[in-house]
């Protein structure tokens, strides 16, 4: 029954997701051939800013706007991440160069004034988009010899002061100078788009006559010249009763840059030295631990095992000490089994969403140019992974000796989304209290609420059923009925240093290319080095493994057999660190000043942070469970 209605809820949500948005699922849009003289629809979409982080409409500031506004359709993802994509008054004609073509004239009140010097302030960038590539300000580094480097959107304005006045003075870029860049077919006269560059003015425009938007004549652009904007000095300053026009050129310019090979340009603007330092830092601390495990697996491990089978009598066994001794104890059930089987079961779940979504990411399913599609495959492989969730909560549950399936199962589907559903409610209201567009909109709540309890509740009860039929697991030594005592143990084998200890090397081999992803983040730069991403991921699950069973077989030679839990948070404890380099870079790289923009961060962060823990400690546990059952079951046990 749960199964059917699972079936009858993807099909019902997947028409809700990709209306509009299916051709993000594939490895890229098919181009457009334009020929001279055809429409380009320049499209608007957010503005942003890096300092209070906080997406707003391109009309919900006063600027020109076209007959009727038309809001493309749009992916969960897009939503999610504060998109809203819509129809501009920008016309252009493919190859047909414009020049001081007026967009419209506005009045500026005391409100919308305001508003702009707000959005000035805050350094707000306005987005735009024309044929599914974004606008971008090219700027060259003055201090070295080095490529363009092209920042995503243009000011609204600047800040700044006039000579002989006290104050700042805000100013508006109302003059947009664009540049289409465009790769010709040799054989038609066909051409496909590769660039869309603009250079922003604030020039105070002047007329003569009465105004008539058509057919006025301004005296501070001229057509005729080759210079875009005149020689006018005066920026058009920001003060209620102002009037403010609007202009724009267009320039066409013809490429070498093929279409497929378009967003190079704003893919590859990272360093990649910087990514192999990443890696070569990452491989160091894997090697170093893989050293000290071959040491611990093929020394240490093989004479101890060797000298504990070769023991003939009792009084001798009873002699040795050691992990041996702890043998009918070590597979004892550990306190609250249930929530442990739970948080595995959630890891588990993390680790195939990320694991896909990294295989789709290389092959060029996920680039940026399907925007919202990176979020959108990251959503639904959660749902789907919730299979494998309750599979994997509901077999270890069962070798804990547990009955009641459907508890842990409801467990599993509920405990992690209802925490981070608590903490993104608290942080989706504060962000509806600014009238932001990246506040989640009723029909998109309702669509997660959909997916979670339609698809993945279903999903997780699925996967428990099947989990629990299987054979419970054989414990490869038998329980004693009455526990060990644990003797007391050394400082440094103490439970809280030790699992301190263990999540510094995990932490170590992934905070380089951590600096990339909160860098893609929250300063509005693309990532898309998802190679590099990868080798990263499989150093660190290699890194959680190695430390957790190294210090797991330290810890049962101090004849401590209680491992379960500590296996789980000696990895996960690397979650603890990433949330400190999180505030770290708060302080050092972010310019937030707004205390709803902090709240935001350290939210998102926190959250950021409870995944890793989840998904690294079930790294660790599952390391150190078959590091356990590996050398109890290679020992004769009386």
């Amino acid at each position: 029954m749960a199964f059917r209605t699972s079936l009858s809820a993807i099909s019902a949500i997947l028409l809700l997701l990709f209306h509009g948005g299916l051709c993000f699922y594939l490895p890229g849009v098919a181009p457009e051939d334009f020929e001279k003289g055809d429409s380009l629809n320049v499209k608007v979409n957010k503005l942003t800013s890096i300092k209070t982080q906080l997406p707003y409409s391109y009309y919900s500031l006063p600027y020109c706007k076209p007959k009727k506004i038309v809001d493309s359709a749009e992916n969960l993802g897009e939503v999610l991440r504060g998109d809203r994509i819509e129809n501009s008054p920008y016309e252009f004609k493919m190859r047909e160069p414009q020049m001081c073509s007026i967009a419209c004239r506005i009045t500026l009140d005391a409100k919308s004034a305001k508003e702009f010097k707000e959005k000035i302030a805050d350094e707000y960038r306005v987005n735009m988009i024309l044929d599914n590539l974004p606008l971008v300000v090219p700027m060259r580094r003055v201090d070295q010899e080095s490529p363009i480097v092209y920042q995503l959107g243009y000011h609204v304005g600047l800040k700044g002061q006039i000579a002989g006045n006290k104050g700042d003075k805000y100013f508006i870029h109302n003059h947009l100078a664009f540049t289409v860049k465009y790769h010709r077919d040799t054989l038609t006269d066909s051409a496909r788009i590769v660039g869309f560059e603009v250079k922003p003015f604030s020039v105070k425009h002047e007329f003569e006559g009465k105004w008539d938007e058509k057919n006025t004549r301004l005296t501070t652009c001229d057509p005729h010249t080759k210079h875009m904007v005149a020689n006018s000095n005066t920026p058009q300053e920001v003060e209620a009763k102002q009037d403010i026009i609007f202009t724009y050129d267009v320039e066409f310019q013809e490429s070498d840059v093929k279409w497929a090979s378009r967003w190079d340009a704003y893919l590859l603007m990272s360093d990649d030295q910087i990514h192999w330092f990443s890696i070569v830092n990452s491989l160091m601390i894997v090697l170093f631990l893989s050293g000290m495990v071959a040491m611990i697996m093929l020394r240490t491990l093989y004479r101890d095992i060797s000298k504990y089978n070769d023991l003939e009598t009792q009084e001798e066994a009873q002699e040795e000490t050691g992990w041996k001794l702890v043998h009918g104890d070590v597979f004892r059930p550990p306190n609250n089994p249930e929530l442990l089987c739970v948080y595995v079961g959630t890891g588990v779940q993390f680790f195939g969403m990320i694991l896909v979504t990294m295989i789709f990411a290389i092959l060029g399913f996920l680039s940026p140019s399907n925007r919202g599609g990176l979020m959108t495959a990251m959503l639904l492989l959660w749902v789907f992974m919730g299979l494998f969730a309750g599979y994997a909560s509901a077999r270890l549950y069962k070798m804990f000796k547990g009955a009641e399936w459907k508890k842990i199962a409801f467990r599993t589907a509920i405990m992690f989304p209802a925490t981070v559903s608590a903490i993104f409610f608290v942080l989706n209201a504060l962000i509806w209290g600014q009238k932001s567009s990246g506040a989640v909109p009723f029909g998109t709540m309702f669509a997660l609420v959909f997916l979670w309890f339609g698809i993945s509740v279903p999903l997780v009860f699925v996967g428990g059923y099947v989990g629990f039929r299987k054979p419970a697991i054989e414990d490869p030594v038998k329980t004693n009925k009455i526990p060990r005592q644990i003797p007391e143990q050394a400082w440094y084998m103490n439970p809280i240093f030790s699992i301190l200890i263990g999540g510094i090397l995990p932490f170590g081999a992934v905070f380089i290319e951590l600096f990339f992803i909160l860098t893609s983040i929250w300063l509005n730069q693309f990532y898309y080095i998802f190679g590099f991403l990868f080798l990263v991921f499989v150093i660190l699950l290699v890194t959680c493994a190695e430390i957790t069973v190294v210090l797991c077989y330290f810890q049962l030679c101090s004849e401590d057999y209680l491992w379960w839990w500590r296996s789980y948070l000696t990895s996960g404890s690397s979650a603890l660190y990433l949330f400190l380099y999180a505030t770290f870079y708060f302080f050092t790289k972010l310019e937030i000043t707004k205390l709803v923009s902090g709240i935001l961060y350290f939210g998102y962060m926190l959250i950021a942070s409870f995944s890793f823990f989840v998904l690294t400690g079930s790294i660790g546990f599952y390391a150190c469970f078959w590091f356990t059952r590996l050398i109890y079951s290679s020992v004769k046990i009386d």
